[in-house]
């Protein structure tokens, strides 16, 4: 008689063994890589958090007889104009933003095609420079005031050199971050916002203040925040107005009173302003996502007297924000070209491009790791870690150069104790900059890599491991093709934010290592505007990479 095998001794066959074996390696690898991943990225979360950390431990050394002068003579300055720069570029860069946003978005007019990227332009044109050039321009010796002279008119035009000229300097410079938001807003309501309107009898302008404006307010405040950001991390510009802030107040107690625990005390105060502003754009970006609905783009036509004023409005923004400084630049350019232009310019170039280089490919291959673990493992703890490594943004660069000075500068004196080195080898070193600018722009590259990783859907990835077993084929073929563009825009824009960079710079290079930022604050410490427009010039065409993939990504997108 045949017997059949038993069960159970079916169940323990070689082949079932040999697939639970199999199974098990398979998961170890799986949890080995996971801790892998999150390891690595926990590494370069902390690696950026250290000079936020090390500046706020600067706490536990006080320096009271600074610190007396500091409250008493510099705090309470500092404390006010810090105040009027963020309301001023508050309610200007936040009106001027608004209604060219309206006026472009909703309505046919002359020119309306091409200042609806036109005012993108200042985007271009660093705060500092920008501060330089109005004053060069409105000074008593400047072109402005001369002209009027030879017309007969001598009534002086009253000082700019204040800290109400650096507000309308920075709310000219920072308005295209809200106008880039809020059209958007506009367009994606669209016809939808007026027709409901009319059909309640209301006119345009009613419209706008009782239906669109309420719509689009998140979006607003969320430009808004950003340019108040901006705002309190300036420091070229500030500096060239002669106005103190606590970015100003970080430099000088730290090359005027030779005290770095005095700027980081200092810069762990700024550094509790902006996180609250951080928390408000959070805020108002969480609710910005279900504040919009789609609509047409079809544009409204409008009396001709309104079709003129919208006009007039757009030329007068674009001239004083943008056209006017840009051909100032390039007439001192000429003007002093023989005189200033000689062989230190070759260093000042080759020393920009070397540091924004560096620091770009850094950035974006770290920008690439965080990307890939973010996809691979999209859990609470990922996200959390994701967001600390980008958070050197939201920091102002004066504080990332002392965060990142102090450790480096304690790590050099250590080597000279052990007797590894006789001298200080770190400090002043490129060393410090490629930390403190990989720290501050690490968000621009990580921002365009997340999102053109995103575009590869689960399906896409799947049906990549079944066509190949390969890790570095799948890459290859699959990854690489997708993430390219996100990494070139990565590259592009990390980079001209790098070569704008001047705080940072400035206060980590070692002595006689310029770059052009740091030459236009020197020129502008001077007061010699003419000889800091050429490498002004040269910052202002290689920062107009990022407007144009603004453009090009807000064509797409409306």
């Amino acid at each position: 008689m045949i017997t059949t095998p038993d069960a159970s001794v079916s169940e323990q066959d070689p082949i079932s063994s040999r697939a639970d074996n199999n199974q098990t390696v398979s998961q170890d690898y799986a949890l080995r890589k996971r801790i892998i991943s999150k390891s690595v990225l926990g590494l370069i979360s902390l690696f950026m958090l250290v000079p936020i950390l090390i500046v706020l431990l600067s706490w536990t050394q006080p320096v009271a007889d600074i610190w007396t002068h500091m409250a008493e003579y510099v705090l309470p300055q500092v404390l006010k104009n810090t105040a009027i720069l963020l309301f001023m570029v508050a309610v200007i860069s936040g009106t001027i933003g608004t209604v060219l946003a309206w006026v472009t978005s909703m309505y046919r007019f002359p020119g309306q095609r091409f200042f609806s990227w036109a005012l993108m332009l200042p985007l271009a044109i660093p705060a500092y420079v920008l501060a330089f050039v109005i004053i060069g321009i409105v000074d008593f010796s400047g072109p402005l005031q001369t002209g009027l002279r030879d017309f007969g008119i001598t009534t002086a035009i009253p000082s700019v050199r204040n800290v109400w000229g650096a507000g309308l300097v920075l709310s000219l410079a920072f308005y295209p971050y809200v106008y880039l938001l809020a059209r958007q807003a506009f367009l994606s309501q669209g016809r939808r916002a007026i027709e409901a309107g009319q059909m309640l009898g209301l006119s345009h302008s009613r419209v706008f203040f009782r239906l669109a404006l309420p719509q689009a307010l998140p979006w607003i405040i969320g430009g808004l925040l950003l340019a108040s950001m901006e705002t309190l991390a300036d420091f070229g510009a500030v500096s060239v107005f002669n106005v103190d802030t606590f970015t100003t107040a970080i430099y000088k107690a730290w090359f005027g009173f030779f005290s770095l625990t005095t700027a980081a005390q200092l810069a762990a105060l700024l550094i509790g302003v902006i996180f609250i502003v951080v928390l408000f754009e959070q805020y108002w970006q969480a609710k910005r996502g279900n504040s919009i609905t789609q609509g047409s783009n079809q544009r409204f036509d409008a009396s001709t007297p309104a079709k003129i004023g919208m006009s007039l409005l757009c030329t007068f923004v674009f001239l004083l924000a943008f056209l006017i400084p840009f051909l100032q630049l390039i007439y001192w350019t000429a003007l002093n070209f023989r005189q200033d232009f000689d062989a230190r310019y070759i260093d000042f170039v080759t020393n920009s491009l070397m540091i924004a280089s560096m620091t770009t490919v850094f950035i974006a291959f770290l920008a690439v790791i965080i990307a890939w673990i973010k996809r691979q493992y999209p859990d609470k703890s990922t996200k959390l870690m994701t967001t600390l490594a980008n958070l050197g943004y939201v920091v102002p660069g004066t504080v990332l150069a002392v965060g990142i000075f102090i450790p480096i500068a304690w790590l050099d004196n250590q080597m000279i104790a052990f007797g590894i080195t006789s001298q200080q080898v770190l400090s002043g070193s490129v060393i410090v900059m490629l930390l403190a600018l990989s720290t501050r722009f690490m968000t621009v590259s990580f921002q365009p890599v997340d999102r053109q990783l995103q575009r590869l859907t689960v399906n896409q990835e799947a049906a990549a491991k079944l066509l190949s077993d390969s890790a570095y084929q799948r890459w290859r073929h699959v990854m690489l093709p997708v993430l390219s563009p996100g990494v070139l825009t990565a590259l592009l824009m990390g980079f001209v934010e790098v070569m704008k960079e001047m705080p940072i710079t400035l206060m980590t290079r070692r002595q006689g290592w310029d770059t052009l930022a740091v030459r236009v604050f020197e020129m502008t410490s001077e007061g010699m505007w003419g000889r800091a427009a050429l490498p002004s010039l040269l910052i202002v065409l290689v920062g107009l990479l990022p407007v144009w993939i603004l453009l090009r990504q807000s064509d797409k997108h409306s």
